[in-house]
Order: C-alpha cells, then sequence, then structure tokens
C-alpha cells in the first residue's frame, strides 16, 4: 500500500476543489422537495459545475453516466439519476457528488429528508452524519488508520444501526481513488499510521436494518437486502499537524 502524502501546495489545491464542490452541493439542496425528480438535482449539479468551469469526477468514471449519485431509500450508493424516480415525502435521498479542479478531486456526499420522517429514520440520519464528525476527529497525527473506522462502527452500531462491509472510503488526491482503502469498521489502534499530508474520504455508509447490501441490473445502485433504508454523509479530509482539515465544508 503506498499512500501519497500531500504537499501544503497541493492541499490548498485540494480545498480549491473542495470549495467548487461545495458549491455544487448547494445548488443541488434546494431542489430536494417533493415532486422533483433525481435527474432535476442532476440538471442543477451539472449547470452548476459548468458555471464553475470544473470537471466532474464521476461522469464517465468507468462509465458512469452522470454528475450525481442519487441514492434514494434503501439505496446506499451509486443511484442514477432519472427522469422516472420522483422523490416523494418520507423519503431520504443520499446526493454524492465529485468534481476535479486543477487536477485534485474533492469527494462530499449528503443525505437530505424529503419532508417529515419517522423517529427511526431521523435517528439513522442523526447518527448517521455524527459519525462522520467523530471520525474526523480521529484523523490526526500519529493515530492510526482503524481509529476512524472504530469511531464510526462504535457509534451506530452502539445505536442499534448496521455498517455496510462491502463498500469503503478511501485515500484521494490526483486519483478518486488512492490508497488506503477506508473501512468503517475496524478495531482502534490497527492500520497504517496517519501523518501530515494524507487526505482520506471518509463516508459512513450506515442502514437501519442488517448490513447486507447488493448491487442491481444496472451494474451501479447498490441497496440494502432486506429493504431497510440507509444513510451516507462524506467529507474529503486532510490530515495537518494542527489536526483534520474539512475540503469540503
Amino acid at each position: 500500500m503506498a499512500i501519497m502524502i500531500k504537499s501544503a501546495a497541493e492541499i490548498e489545491a485540494m480545498r480549491r476543489s473542495g470549495e467548487a464542490l461545495r458549491q455544487v452541493h448547494e445548488a443541488v439542496r434546494p431542489v430536494v422537495a417533493a415532486g422533483a425528480t433525481t435527474m432535476d438535482l442532476e440538471r442543477a449539479a451539472a449547470a452548476k459545475v459548468k458555471e464553475l468551469g470544473v470537471v466532474s469526477a464521476f461522469k464517465g468514471y468507468h462509465g458512469y453516466p452522470a454528475v450525481l449519485c442519487t441514492s434514494i431509500n434503501s439505496e446506499v450508493i451509486h443511484g442514477i439519476p432519472s427522469d422516472r424516480r420522483l422523490l416523494k415525502e418520507g423519503d431520504v435521498v443520499s446526493i454524492d457528488c465529485g468534481v476535479v479542479v486543477d487536477g485534485f478531486y474533492s469527494d462530499c456526499a449528503v443525505t437530505y429528508p424529503v419532508g417529515a420522517q419517522k423517529p427511526e429514520v431521523e435517528k439513522l440520519l442523526r447518527v448517521t452524519k455524527a459519525s462522520l464528525y467523530a471520525a474526523i476527529e480521529k484523523a490526526v497525527p500519529g493515530g492510526r488508520l482503524f481509529d476512524i473506522s472504530h469511531a464510526v462502527q462504535s457509534m451506530c452500531e452502539g445505536e442499534g444501526l448496521s455498517v455496510v462491509r462491502e463498500f469503503v472510503g478511501h485515500g484521494i488526491g490526483r486519483n478518486m481513488h488512492e490508497d488506503p482503502q477506508l473501512p468503517n469498521i475496524g478495531n482502534p489502534g490497527k492500520g497504517p499510521r496517519l501523518k501530515p499530508g494524507m487526505v482520506l474520504a471518509i463516508e459512513p455508509m450506515i442502514n437501519l436494518g442488517g448490513p447486507e447490501v447488493k448491487v442491481l441490473e444496472d451494474g451501479w445502485t447498490a441497496v440494502t437486502i432486506d429493504g431497510s433504508y440507509s444513510a451516507h454523509f462524506e467529507h474529503t479530509v486532510a490530515i495537518t499537524k494542527d489536526g483534520p482539515l474539512i475540503l469540503t465544508r
């Protein structure tokens, strides 16, 4: 495993990428409402990407057809936008997006509620998001990679939720996916030593029911096998001597 160490200048370039990505997410957020299609979200994102003059990290990646991944309810990740997928009251939708600026990638996901939610779904979103920030707090020099993993696992399983095993966070930089792979389960004190200059996409993917998932026939969309709701939150985070720096805030 060759974990890339970024220079201060490279992290600054990634911060600019993260800032552009934040603006794309902000362009999409007002469109998330009952009656919108996931293609409406896609169009808002694509227009902002074009306006900013940046490159979509997702569109064309291994043949992926869109700027966004829009995953509804039991869809965990990689849901493909469609004019036929209508958001309705009580849905949740994960919006995952990445951009490339000056050769550097950023990656960020948010799961939004569409209207009022059942208490257990509100809890799923709240705990998954909280676990992301608990994990980010462990992204410090001298720590171990699985300290980050354990922060997600202990919080979410402690709240009776389950952690997706098949998909993981990852290093990121001049490539979308770099070493190391960053699972959301693990034993603290294990894994590679964390060093300043490492940049990680930290992304809890958490289910209300069991942890098992499968990929649909489209070759992309991953869903919970039991049909339970899933949530996904993600930030691109640099490890610095002064602590974690969220590049996509």
